[in-house]
């Protein structure tokens, strides 16, 4: 399937690595025109680098610290210097530290909710006055926003907030030509997952490995997804060819959840 990309100018937040980076894979190898952002600027140089190797996509490579507006605008105003336009937004961040609701301080939650909730929307205001041809906005979240994963209190709040902002946007802006949906990752691999994994197993005094199967074993395609498998998704909505979705949630998580 042709996606339609060819030559259309897309933002990628947090693609310096993990889903961030694959989702920029998969727009640059359809052919468009790639933003990425990152507040590692090593990592981000090498992905910038990387995808230009490997998909020989024009891509334009900006540090940015999602928290902060100014970096924010920073980078939407850099992109539009280059390339006049915007027609794809992916908005993505780092996930907030695991924690028990006690344990959380609100500074914790003060963090969290400007690293996820309020980044997106900072995002989706710099962006969409540059949006003059319509296209598409998608947020990343988590797999908790359907069903609460133990010990990850602040990033099942914040993203919550994050769906909620989807649903209500993708109304607002519809009329301007503008698709508004949600992604919600479950068992990718990626750093966020092995890190995940590895605090699991060393609260519970037991092996890495052991924490890994446990959580394979719920899964029913009977392993962790593959970043390129989920970079595929977001690149098809985020695309011409999803001209008829909007408001919606997808999940990518090899039928982990049960919820209808």
């Amino acid at each position: 399937m042709d996606l339609g990309l060819t030559g259309k100018v897309a933002l990628v937040a947090a693609a310096s690595q993990g889903l961030g980076y694959g989702v920029a894979r998969e727009l640059a190898r359809e052919g468009a025109r790639v933003s990425i952002c990152s507040n590692d600027q090593p990592g981000l140089e090498a992905a910038e680098r990387k995808l230009a190797e490997e998909t020989g996509a024009e891509v334009l490579a900006t540090f940015c610290d999602v928290t902060k507006p100014g970096d924010v605008q920073a980078w939407v105003s850099r992109t539009v210097e280059r390339w006049g336009v915007i027609d794809a937004l992916f908005i993505n961040a780092g996930g907030p530290p695991p924690g028990l609701i006690k344990d959380i301080t609100d500074e914790q939650w003060q963090a969290a909710f400007e690293l996820t909730l309020m980044s997106a929307i900072r995002m989706i205001r710099a962006a969409l006055p540059h949006m003059t041809n319509g296209g598409a906005i998608l947020t990343s979240t988590s797999s908790s926003v359907r069903e609460p994963i133990e010990k990850l209190a602040l990033s099942t709040v914040m993203r919550l907030g994050v769906v909620g902002l989807v649903k209500t946007l993708a109304d607002e802006v519809a009329a301007d030509g503008i698709r508004v949906n949600n992604i919600m990752p479950g068992r990718i691999g990626t750093e966020r997952i092995d890190f995940l994994d590895q605090a699991a197993a060393k609260r519970e005094g037991i092996g890495f490995e052991e924490v890994r199967a446990r959580s394979i074993a719920r899964i029913p395609l009977g392993r962790l997804g593959k970043v390129e498998e989920y970079g595929r998704a977001a690149a098809f909505l985020l695309s011409p060819a999803a001209s008829y979705i909007t408001g919606a949630s997808l999940r990518v998580d090899g039928g982990m959840l049960r919820s209808i």
